[in-house]
C-alpha cells in the first residue's frame, strides 16, 4: 500500500471512532479528516472538495426549503391534526399517527415532517391521555419507513442515489424504484409497531411534560365571520383539552357564559377567554379559525406571518408603567400588540387594553421579527424572550406549496429533470410565491449537515483514489466467500451497524466505495447493493443516534437509550430481512 492509502485509512479509523463518541458533533471530525486529507495531498483537491458541488447535496439542501415551506404554510400540519381524530385506544392512535407521517415523508425529507408533526402529536397525546413514550417513537418510525419507499424521502436515499449515477454516469434509480423495497418494510413495519407498541414501548412522560409553566396568561380570542369553527361544539373544535390552558367564558352577544361545557356550540363572534401557559397560547394563535380579540393585531403594518410572539418583562422605568395598555399607546409607541398579561406568576383578568400595567409585568406580545433587534438593549424592558415555533403559517399559501412540490414530483418521476434542478426550482418558487421568506429559507438548511454529507463524499473519493476502498473491500469479498447474496448481507450488516454508531449519512457515503470496489471484482450491476446501503441506512431504529428523527424525539418521548434497543432492535432485523430477500429476488442474478 502506498502512504497515502495507509494515512487514508488511518483518517476513516479516526473519523469513525470520533463519530461514535455520542458528545462529538458529527461535522467536526468528517470536516477535520477531509481537511488533513486535502493538506497532506492524499487526493487531487477536485476531488477531496468533489462533495460539494454534487447533485445530491444540492438536492438535500434545495429539499429542506421546500419542506420549509410547507411547514411555513400550515399544509403538513394542518390536514394532519384533523386526521388525528379522537380516540381512547392505543394501537388506533398510533395509527392515526403513523398513517400521515409516514404518507407525507414519502414525498418530503421526513425530518421536517417529524419537527411539524411532533409537538400536535405530543398536544394530541395529553388531550387523550396517551404517554409521550406511546407516540414518539412510533411517529419517528413511521416517518423513517415512509421516507424509504421514494428517491427524495429521506436525505440518504438522495445522497446513495447521487454517488450512484457518478459511478455508474448518470444511471441512477427512479422516483420510486426503491419503494419496490420500502414499501413492503412499510407495512411490516407499521405491523410490529401496532403489534409490539402497548409491550415494548414504556409508559412515562417526556421531560417537556415533567415541568409546569409557572406564567398563566389570560388571552381573548375571537371566532370571525365564516370561522371554520362556527357550528362546533368546543369539543369537536378542539378546544376542551388544550394541554395547559383551558376556555374560561363565551361572550356572546354582550352575555356571558361562564365556565362552558364540552357541548356548548360556538357561534360566529364569540369572544373566548382561555387561561393558561405560554406554549399553548402560543399554538393557540396558530389555529385556523381564532384571530385574537384585540382588534390591534390588525393595524400593524407586518404581515402576521412574518411576526413573532415575544414575552417581555417590563421595566420599572418604562413610561408606561402605571398607566393602561390603551392610554400608554402601546401599539404605537413599540409597533407591538399586547395578547396577553400575567404578574407575579398569575392571570390578570379584564380586557386587555383597560389593564393598568405594573413593574415586572410579563407581556405576551406580537411583534415584528425587528422588534427584538430594536428593543433588546432599550431600558424599557428588563428582558425579551421570542418563542420559538410562534410563525402564524400561511394558510392561504397551502395550495400554492403543495401545487410546487406536485410538480416536483412529476418533473422527476417522468424524468423530465434530474432531480437536483427540479428540488432548486421547486426552492426558489417556494420563496418567489412567499410560502416562505428568504430570511427563513436560508434558516432552514442543516449546515450541520450539508458539512457531514459533503465531508463524507471527499473521504469516500479519497479512498476510491489511494486505493484504499479496494484494501477494505477485499476482507468483505473474503467474509461473503464471492456470493453476489452473501456480498448483500454483508454489506447490509455492516452498513447497519456502522449507521447505529455513527449516524445515516456518514455511514452510507463511507461505505458506498467499499461496496462498490466489492461488487466491481464480482463484476456485478451495482443498483441492488445501492438500494441495500440505501435501506440499511435510512431505516435504523437501533439508536437514537442512528437517524435524526430518532434524535429528534429522544427528549420529548423521555426515552432512554435501553429502549431504542428493546424497540427497536426486533424492527431492524424484520426490515434487515425483507430488504434483502425482496432486492436479491427482483434484483440478484
Amino acid at each position: 500500500m502506498s502512504w497515502e492509502a495507509i494515512l487514508t485509512l488511518a483518517v476513516l479509523g479516526a473519523v469513525v471512532l470520533a463519530l461514535a463518541w455520542p458528545r462529538m458533533p458529527p461535522d467536526l471530525p468528517l470536516v477535520g479528516g477531509l481537511a488533513v486529507l486535502a493538506v497532506t495531498g492524499c487526493a487531487p483537491l477536485d476531488k477531496v472538495f468533489t462533495g460539494f458541488a454534487n447533485p445530491g447535496l444540492i438536492a438535500v439542501a434545495a429539499l429542506y426549503v421546500v419542506a420549509a415551506g410547507l411547514q411555513h404554510t400550515g399544509a403538513v400540519s394542518a390536514p394532519a391534526r384533523w386526521l388525528f381524530g379522537r380516540t381512547r385506544r392505543l394501537w388506533i392512535a398510533q395509527a392515526r399517527i403513523m398513517f400521515p407521517a409516514a404518507v407525507v415523508s414519502g414525498f418530503i425529507n421526513n425530518t421536517p415532517v417529524v419537527a411539524a408533526l411532533l409537538p400536535a402529536v405530543l398536544d394530541w397525546g395529553k388531550r387523550h391521555r396517551f404517554a409521550a413514550s406511546r407516540l414518539a417513537m412510533p411517529l419517528s418510525f413511521a416517518a423513517i419507513l415512509g421516507g424509504s419507499c421514494t428517491l427524495i424521502g429521506t436525505s440518504t436515499t438522495i445522497i446513495v442515489n447521487g454517488l450512484l449515477t457518478s459511478a455508474t454516469h448518470g444511471h441512477g434509480m427512479g422516483f420510486f424504484t426503491i419503494g419496490a423495497v420500502g414499501l413492503p418494510v412499510a407495512v411490516a413495519g407499521f405491523l410490529y409497531i401496532l403489534l409490539f407498541g402497548r409491550r415494548l414501548l414504556p409508559d412515562r412522560q417526556g421531560a417537556i411534560g415533567e415541568f409546569t409553566d409557572p406564567r398563566e396568561y389570560t388571552v381573548e380570542m375571537l371566532l370571525p365571520a365564516h370561522s371554520p369553527l362556527a357550528g362546533q361544539t368546543l369539543e369537536a373544535a378542539g378546544l376542551r383539552h388544550l394541554p395547559g390552558l383551558y376556555v374560561v367564558e363565551i361572550e356572546r352577544g354582550g352575555h356571558l357564559i361562564p365556565a362552558p361545557g364540552p357541548d356548548e356550540l360556538l357561534e360566529e363572534e364569540d369572544r373566548l377567554v382561555f387561561a393558561g401557559i405560554v406554549e399553548s397560547v402560543a399554538d393557540l394563535q396558530k389555529m385556523r379559525g381564532l384571530v385574537p380579540a384585540t382588534g390591534q393585531v390588525f393595524k400593524l403594518d407586518t404581515p402576521r406571518p412574518d411576526r413573532r410572539l415575544i414575552e417581555a418583562v417590563i421595566a420599572p422605568e418604562n413610561p408606561i408603567v402605571g398607566r393602561t395598555v390603551r392610554e400608554g399607546r402601546f401599539r404605537s409607541r413599540y409597533g407591538a400588540v399586547v395578547i396577553a398579561v400575567a404578574r407575579a406568576g398569575r392571570r390578570v383578568t379584564g380586557k386587555i387594553g383597560a389593564i393598568t400595567l405594573a413593574a415586572g409585568d410579563t407581556l405576551l406580545l406580537e411583534a415584528p421579527v425587528e422588534f427584538l433587534r430594536r428593543y433588546r438593549h432599550s431600558r424599557d424592558f428588563l428582558l425579551l424572550r421570542p418563542l420559538e415555533g410562534s410563525v402564524q403559517p400561511h394558510y392561504e399559501r397551502a395550495w400554492i406549496a403543495w401545487l410546487i412540490l406536485g410538480a416536483v414530483i412529476g418533473l422527476v418521476t417522468t424524468r423530465v429533470v434530474s432531480l437536483a434542478p427540479a428540488a432548486v426550482f421547486a426552492a426558489v418558487a417556494m420563496v418567489a410565491t412567499r410560502c416562505i421568506n428568504l430570511a427563513a429559507a436560508r434558516r432552514s438548511i442543516e449546515l450541520q449537515v450539508i458539512l457531514v454529507i459533503g465531508s463524507a463524499f471527499g473521504i469516500a473519493a479519497a479512498l476510491v483514489h489511494t486505493g484504499a476502498a479496494g484494501v477494505i473491500a477485499q476482507p468483505l469479498l473474503d467474509l461473503a466467500e464471492g456470493s453476489p447474496l452473501g456480498v448483500l448481507v454483508v454489506v447490509y450488516i455492516v452498513t447497519a451497524a456502522l449507521t447505529a454508531f455513527i449516524g445515516n449519512n456518514a455511514a452510507a457515503v463511507l461505505m458506498f466505495p467499499l461496496a462498490y470496489s466489492a461488487v466491481a471484482a464480482l463484476g456485478l450491476p451495482f443498483l441492488p447493493y445501492a438500494i441495500t446501503i440505501a435501506m440499511a441506512a435510512s431505516a435504523n431504529f437501533t439508536t437514537p443516534i442512528a437517524y435524526q428523527t430518532n434524535l429528534m424525539v429522544y427528549g420529548p418521548g423521555g426515552y432512554r437509550l435501553t429502549d431504542f434497543v428493546r424497540f427497536g432492535l426486533p424492527l431492524n432485523v424484520i426490515v434487515g430481512i425483507i430488504s434483502v430477500g425482496v432486492i436479491a429476488w427482483l434484483w440478484l442474478p
